[in-house]
């Protein structure tokens, strides 16, 4: 380093002592940054925690908005066939009255094939959710087989219970979060 003095003797280009001093807490700050941004980035470990995790909520996240679509899917199948089941059983009924007093035998007839139609409906909205239901499921093992072999354990677990699994990684974050804050405070 040179020196840069004036011809008056003080340090002449920082401004003085105060300025120096300013500069120095600066290039400290600065260099602390670098050093957590380059520590962040050498923890392998962590980070492929992090990964993890958050593969763990992807498919979590996935798993049960496949559920609830499948859900959804099915109540508005179930609903739907009920309905039609449920016209069909009246206009079989209204048909019923009118050929009662022409024919009381032929409204039976019509009204039996009515309710046989509004079951077939209620059954195939059944098998239409179940087999709703058996496309998450696939899509839940396409994903658990997907990850990496040490992940499909926990994405395993996680399929089957979503919400410890939800709950621990919203905890295990806070910890993090709360761990970082107290470390950045110590290191100061």
């Amino acid at each position: 380093m040179t020196d840069r003095t004036g011809s008056d003797g003080t340090a002449s280009g920082a401004g003085g002592p105060a300025e120096l001093r300013r500069q120095i807490a600066e290039t400290r700050s600065q260099l602390g940054q670098t050093v957590e941004e380059l520590a962040a980035k050498t923890d392998i470990k962590g980070r492929a925690r992090a990964r993890a995790a958050d593969l763990r909520d992807r498919a979590g996240a996935m798993t049960v908005q496949l559920r609830s679509t499948a859900a959804q899917a099915t109540h508005a199948a179930q609903d739907r066939a009920k309905s039609a089941g449920h016209t069909v059983q009246d206009r079989a009924k209204d048909t019923s009255h009118t050929l009662q007093d022409r024919a009381k035998g032929a409204g039976h007839t019509v009204q039996d094939k009515a309710k046989s139609a509004g079951h077939s409906l209620q059954d195939r909205a059944r098998e239409t959710g179940h087999g709703l239901q058996d496309t998450v499921a696939r899509a839940g093992d396409t994903v658990e087989h997907r990850a990496p072999a040490p992940l499909r354990t926990p994405v395993r677990y996680a399929r089957q219970h979503p919400r410890p699994v939800l709950i621990a990684v919203a905890a295990g974050a806070t910890l993090a979060v709360a761990a970082m804050l107290t470390w950045r405070r110590t290191s100061r």
